[in-house]
């Protein structure tokens, strides 16, 4: 089974946070769901880790300030893995209110946290979606992206 550390979060999402269950904070009982749903050792500690990290950075968001009218130039890396197509949805989402210039640089970095070379829009959507859950008062902007990202799952099953 190749699954890659966003198969995992994807996963977490899915089946604990997004049905608002009681998320256990026991890394090693989760763990060992995760691992009898099929996934790797290595491939759910770096999930962890990854999931640390959005705390962490979310933390470090709160206290950044950001200029709403600030234009975001993509490094080679963040080029690299992010496709035009890509940047564009960014650039949309923020034009559009779902995200603010913090939670972008949020998005941009948990990718660039993932070892998946370039990532397409179906994932880039679940990061977003990831961490606008974590984001508190976000409501209005994680339903909307629920919706996109499940009419993405329900296009793909037909």
């Amino acid at each position: 089974m190749k699954e890659t550390v966003l198969d995992v979060l994807m996963y977490i999402f899915d089946n604990y946070i997004e049905d608002d269950l009681e998320f256990t904070p026991d890394q090693e009982s989760l763990k060992s769901q995760l691992i009898e749903a099929g996934f790797r050792d290595l491939q759910i500690d770096k999930a962890f880790l990854w999931l640390e990290g959005l705390a962490t950075q979310r933390d470090f968001a709160d206290t950044a300030t950001s200029d709403l009218s600030s234009i975001r130039v993509f490094n080679d890396q963040e080029l690299d893995r992010l496709n035009a197509e890509c940047r564009g949805f960014l650039l949309f989402l923020e034009q559009a209110r779902v995200l603010n210039a913090k939670e972008r640089e949020l998005v941009i970095d948990r990718i660039m946290a993932l070892e998946s070379c370039e990532i397409d829009l179906q994932r880039l959507k679940w990061v977003v979606l990831m961490v606008l859950f974590n984001q508190p008062d976000k409501e209005a902007a994680i339903t909307w992206m629920e919706d996109i990202v499940m009419d993405d799952i329900n296009t793909n099953l037909h």
